[in-house]
């Protein structure tokens, strides 16, 4: 079966289809397993929040265990967009694919803002504690990318590469507005761009730059969609040039800002590139390498091609569940450990929690210890749910 990309040049409107081979748009089973890899780590970083652990330090074993999950956000973002090209191809309409991304932006958008937020905290505290995450920015970037499907692969590949290179200018405004200008909207370029605090919302992920990385996945999902043969030679290039662009950047940088006395190791200062916002490197460094191993992942086999492909396929249902499940964990180890549950666990977390209570801090083998069980608890319901939606597929499912 062959599947043929959109006509590049051509600009979609209202009343026009989606090209589609007739029979369906094939599933890339890559993006799964690449998919599934990153929420297992994306599990391993969620329980370093719990575990007390800071998000990085001097030692190798914190460094990368905070590193490697750097993957995580970039990918979703990413193949967010893959996900949004393909399905607007099974519907067949542009219009149908900006209603659906409009509405389902809105639900993760909401999802974060209740669900989400009580399982951070367990605790209902919404008038001085509400955490806008990486659910929330993904949400927010679907209803934006609804505005750009009407528009040519290759218009919203140069927009996507454009936000991402150029995001640097989206400060320029704020910086040129006067002081009392800045104190009556300076909260928008803090959604935008610079996040932190608005009221009781803490930003951890702004819009810029990452609706420039699900724009670019959205038209990096005509290259998928490409013979195998060509797409894994598509992809194989985009990846090592990306990562060869990161290699350069990175290594520039570290000689035209020489370290001080203090300063980490070189190889820390190297990986170490900045994520809120996602710079330019941050976003080489991570998405090159993804890209690039799509080919091998294509050839996963065995127990763990079929456990990745399963997390893969239901990303927001083990979300959901991944959250809530770790927090209830690290309860049961803190009652182990301690004889009771330490308060300090039913805080606002990730963003803003309680001073780390004396000795509370897990050591790393306990970190990744509970990070096992919480994904092999985790595949169960997966399966269960991806048979599911394999056999009895409903319409609200494509939301979850």
């Amino acid at each position: 079966m062959t599947i043929r990309t959109l006509e590049e040049g051509a600009t979609l409107q209202p009343d026009r289809t989606i090209p589609n081979s007739g029979t369906g748009p094939r599933r890339v089973g890559s993006i799964d397993v690449i998919r599934g890899v990153v929420m297992v780590l994306m599990a391993l970083d969620h329980v370093r929040v719990y575990s007390g652990q800071p998000a990085g330090g001097a030692t190798a074993g914190i460094f990368f265990t905070r590193w490697i999950t750097h993957f995580v956000a970039p990918a979703f973002a990413f193949f967010a967009g893959t996900g949004a090209f393909f399905h607007g191809r099974k519907l067949g309409d542009a219009s149908a694919l900006a209603r659906y991304l409009v509405t389902r932006g809105a639900f993760l958008v909401l999802l974060e803002l209740t669900v989400i937020r009580l399982s951070w905290t367990f605790n209902l505290d919404y008038a001085h504690y509400i955490i806008a995450g990486v659910i929330w920015m993904l949400g927010w970037c679907m209803i934006l990318l609804a505005g750009l499907v009407r528009f040519s692969t290759r218009g919203i590949a140069i927009f996507g590469l454009a936000v991402i290179f150029l995001q640097q200018l989206v400060a320029l405004p704020a910086s040129a507005m006067s002081p009392s200008v800045r104190g009556a909207v300076g909260w928008i370029w803090q959604f935008l761009y610079f996040g932190g605090g608005v009221g009781p919302i803490g930003v951890l992920y702004v819009i810029v730059p990452w609706i420039g990385v699900m724009a670019a996945g959205y038209a990096f999902g005509a290259i998928l969609a490409r013979a195998p043969a060509e797409r894994d030679r598509l992809c194989l290039w985009i990846g090592l040039a990306a990562t060869a662009l990161f290699v350069v950047g990175a290594g520039a940088q570290l000689v035209l800002r020489p370290a001080g006395e203090d300063a980490p190791p070189a190889l820390f200062r190297f990986l170490g590139q900045q994520k809120y916002p996602a710079s330019r490197l941050f976003l080489l460094m991570t998405l090159g390498p993804t890209i690039a191993l799509l080919p091998l992942a294509e050839r996963a086999r065995g127990w763990f091609g079929r456990a990745m492909t399963t997390f893969g396929r239901v990303p927001l249902f083990y979300y959901l569940l991944h959250i809530p499940l770790i927090h209830a964990a690290a309860m049961v180890v803190s009652l182990l450990r301690e004889g009771r549950v330490n308060p300090w666990l039913i805080g606002n977390h990730p963003l803003d929690p309680p001073p780390l209570p004396d000795g509370y801090q897990w050591s790393l083998p306990l970190l990744y210890l509970v990070c096992a069980l919480a994904v092999v608890i985790l595949y169960f319901p997966c399966r269960w749910y991806g048979r599911l939606k394999a056999e009895r597929p409903a319409a609200w499912m494509s939301y979850l």
